[in-house]
């Protein structure tokens, strides 16, 4: 298996590139957009926004935030699930306050923050194991909504395939294959931040299945799509496609934008992807103007639970000093 993955990364794209594959991803991701958005600029500029409008485009900065709370859960019960039950760490508000890091150079960020915390409290593997899974377990949770609006080609059989990698004999292998490609990357990040020595023990061979976190997960893609389906009311395009089919678009487009290594927050890579997928169905000046609303929603909403984060710990901070 290893041979193989070795001669599989040797034929990688990005070995003959300047600079390597993800820096071309972005700049041919945003570069696709920006051309659409330049073409389309008149009749963006001719959309008006009512009062509804900016109703609908509200809930949407909610229902975004709430999602983040619910994927702050969903990371609290993969923690439990690997066997952490101490409540001294403020699990929700570690996450929230880095999930804010992942739009730094290098898309690590965030995960370096929460090793830099888990690790003096779960040990190097567990820790490593609920940042690493954690990731996997939203692209199988985003797609396992796919086959909701469409069941095209075999398609959606393959949507399946992410959750079925939390399986027993699957999880420690995959952790380990993981362990092989980021450590490395996290170590040049934060020298020490964990130790020189490999396969570390993640003692996670025995657990169940996790369907909590799963679960959860789950709700929190479908809270995220309510944000999006929110701003597609605000511009009138959400009738343009049945419920179900926006979800299904949308899931899979989030997913595409998460695993591409480009941009840090999928930036560029989403909105291609839609556009790409939803064609001349709808309007592309007002589905333009509707993912360019969704991501300023989508970064609005992260630093506003990143503030909330920090003035909570602060306000717990004061009021055990008084």
């Amino acid at each position: 298996m290893n041979s193989i993955f070795i001669r599989l990364k040797s034929l990688s794209p990005g070995r003959f590139l300047p600079g390597g594959l993800k820096p071309w991803l972005t700049i041919l991701s945003l570069g696709f957009v920006s051309y659409a958005v330049y073409i389309n600029s008149q009749n963006i500029s001719n959309l008006e926004l009512t009062t509804y409008s900016y109703l609908w485009l509200s809930f949407g900065v909610v229902f975004s935030f709430f999602s983040l709370v619910c994927n702050a859960i969903a990371w609290k019960s993969l923690l439990f699930w690997l066997g952490y039950n101490s409540k001294k760490l403020d699990l929700i508000g570690i996450f929230l306050s880095s999930n804010i890091l992942k739009y730094l150079p290098g898309g690590v960020w965030h995960f370096v923050d929460r090793l830099r915390t888990l690790k003096n409290s779960l040990g190097a593997g567990r820790a490593i194991a609920s940042v690493f899974l954690e990731p996997i377990l939203m692209v199988a949770a985003a797609l396992l909504w796919f086959p909701f609006g469409e069941w095209q080609s075999g398609l959606s059989l393959i949507c399946l395939i992410p959750s079925l990698l939390f399986l027993s004999r699957f999880r420690e292998p995959l952790l380990h294959k993981l362990e092989s490609l980021k450590i490395g990357q996290l170590n040049k990040i934060d020298p020490g931040l964990l130790p020189r020595e490999r396969n570390f023990d993640y003692e996670i061979e025995r657990l169940g299945y996790p369907f909590a976190p799963l679960i959860l997960e789950m709700f929190f893609v479908f809270l995220r799509f309510l944000g999006f389906w929110c701003t597609l009311n605000a511009f009138s395009i959400a009738t343009n496609l049945t419920f179900f089919k926006w979800l299904s678009i949308f899931s899979l487009a989030w997913t595409i934008g998460l695993v591409v290594p480009a941009a840090p927050g999928g930036i560029g890579v989403f909105e291609s992807v839609f556009l790409v997928r939803v064609d001349s169905i709808v309007p592309e000046a007002s589905l333009l103007a509707c993912l360019l609303c969704y991501r300023f929603i989508s970064i609005l909403s992260d630093f506003l639970a990143a503030l909330t984060s920090s003035k909570i710990k602060l306000g717990s901070l004061f009021s055990s000093n008084i």
